[in-house]
């Protein structure tokens, strides 16, 4: 799998999937690559700790997304996220489509309404302890994939 070093990565979307200049400078990032039209279509995989007494706000706050922060996402050109709690780990899921990922990483950190939503979620969130240097979310290696 290719791993793409930058310092300003998507980190989540409520996550999981955004930028985290405010936390690390940077991460790396498993990319498995699939062309989608004129971009490349990179899908993502990443784990973190939940805090078992958040569990329930965690939930709650993601089943109502602010507008603002879902706008961003589709903005930066993340489609198709999910995040997936078990066992008090959650995974993200998600597919990037842009040409520009460090671009669109930067411009979802520097958003001041995706800003609040990640500083409400990181209390709640505990990196993985052999996560890389830099990485808030840890990104997983892909495996396996088919259509």
């Amino acid at each position: 799998m290719p791993r793409n070093v930058t310092t300003e990565v998507l980190k989540r979307t409520g996550a999981h999937a955004r930028s985290d200049t405010a936390h690390t400078g940077q991460t790396c990032w498993a990319t498995s690559q699939q062309t989608e039209g004129e971009n490349e279509m990179k899908r993502h995989g990443q784990l973190i700790g939940l805090r078992p007494e958040h569990y329930d706000e965690y939930v709650k706050a993601h089943a109502d997304v602010w507008p603002g922060v879902l706008a961003m996402i589709h903005e930066c050109n993340i489609r198709n996220f999910s995040i997936f709690h078990y066992d008090g780990r959650l995974f993200s899921y998600f597919e990037y489509v842009g040409d520009d990922y460090e671009a669109d990483t930067a411009r979802m950190a520097a958003d001041p309404e995706t800003q609040r939503w990640w500083a409400w979620m990181n209390p709640m969130q505990q990196p993985l302890e052999d996560r890389a240097e830099g990485e808030w979310w840890h990104e997983v290696d892909e495996v396996f994939h088919t259509d």
